[in-house]
């Protein structure tokens, strides 16, 4: 998951719906906390989904599906301020950058966008980076758009792809992924034109093999071919070496950006795990008000939440990346 909070969550599950042909899998309710929670994802072409958002057959397919969620959270009352705004990030220090969809043809894809109102940040040509777009989503977040690659098996218009983070040092960011959570570095590209580097990562279903060098040809076109949602770190040159440096992860007031999620067979367990091998906590299972739960920060400060699979879910791995999660007004 991806956690983002939104302002109005009639307007932000119509844009990914109609925009990006996203669906609305679950919809959990926390009335006694003023909060809802919005589930998203890309169900893939050819595949049908009925259950009824807020059932208790959504609620277990949510927590058995193998696959990637944007997690919208609305608290309640946002809608009905005119002047109330989350923090989309992207301003000085900010870590969360964006989510991104691939497609077949961004250039396609960006005139029917075009033609149906969506703002854009970026179009296809403009700027250093061409061939890619950037729109606004309703609360301001940057939702890229980037090209599959043509022997890409996918067949949907969009596909969820990626959530963009920035990162000060990547040796201490992606060995903490690739060792607590068991992400795997599928690929690096290298802008040393501009003081930059993406290093984007994803969990392999178990049993599956991925022996492409980051860097090369071979990762490069699984990147762009490959049905799954990929965590891409941004390392812009120097903050490694910069000690006062540091990125803000959001969860300040009004900070639209909440954190990404993995989903393991046993919160607990996996809590005590990490304990030992010394992660810090944001949240142990059992504290607060949502138990069965846990928080815990990366290197850089972003919460990363752990969240119970359903018993009867086929996936094998310890963890897999479940949600991005965003706030709407």
């Amino acid at each position: 998951q991806t956690m983002l909070r939104v302002k109005d969550p009639k307007k932000s599950v119509a844009f990914y719906q109609e925009h990006f042909g996203m669906t609305l899998i679950d919809k959990i309710e926390f009335p006694q906390y003023k909060f809802d929670l919005y589930f998203m994802t890309t169900i893939p072409k050819g595949e049908s989904f009925s259950a009824t958002p807020g059932s208790d057959e959504a609620h277990k397919n949510l927590w058995t599906m193998d696959g990637t969620t944007l997690e919208l959270t609305h608290n309640y009352g946002t809608e009905d301020d005119a002047d109330f705004k989350h923090h989309p990030g992207n301003a000085e220090k900010d870590g969360f950058g964006h989510i991104a969809f691939n497609t077949a043809d961004v250039y396609a894809a960006s005139a029917k966008l075009e033609a149906a109102g969506v703002a854009f940040k970026k179009k296809p040509d403009d700027g250093r980076m061409k061939g890619l777009a950037f729109v606004y989503d309703p609360d301001g977040y940057w939702v890229e758009i980037v090209k599959r690659a043509d022997d890409s098996k996918i067949e949907n218009e969009y596909n969820l792809s990626q959530t963009m983070l920035r990162v000060k040092d990547p040796k201490k960011s992606v060995a903490f992924y690739q060792e607590h959570f068991g992400m795997t570095l599928i690929d690096k590209i290298e802008f040393p034109q501009y003081k930059f580097d993406l290093y984007f990562m994803t969990t392999i279903p178990k049993g599956e093999s991925f022996s492409a060098t980051p860097g090369s040809d071979e990762a490069h076109k699984n990147l762009w071919t490959m049905d799954g949602t990929t965590l891409e770190l941004t390392h812009n040159y120097g903050t490694e070496d910069d000690a006062d440096f540091k990125h803000h992860p959001g969860n300040a007031e009004k900070d639209g950006f909440g954190h990404i999620a993995f989903n393991t067979a046993d919160v607990y367990a996996a809590s005590a795990k990490l304990e030992a091998a010394g992660v810090a906590f944001k949240k142990k299972p059992d504290d607060g008000r949502m138990k069965g739960l846990a928080f815990v920060y990366d290197p850089d400060g972003y919460w990363v939440e752990i969240v119970k699979r359903a018993d009867d879910s086929k996936i094998e791995n310890e963890y897999n990346l479940s949600q991005t999660m965003l706030r709407v007004k």
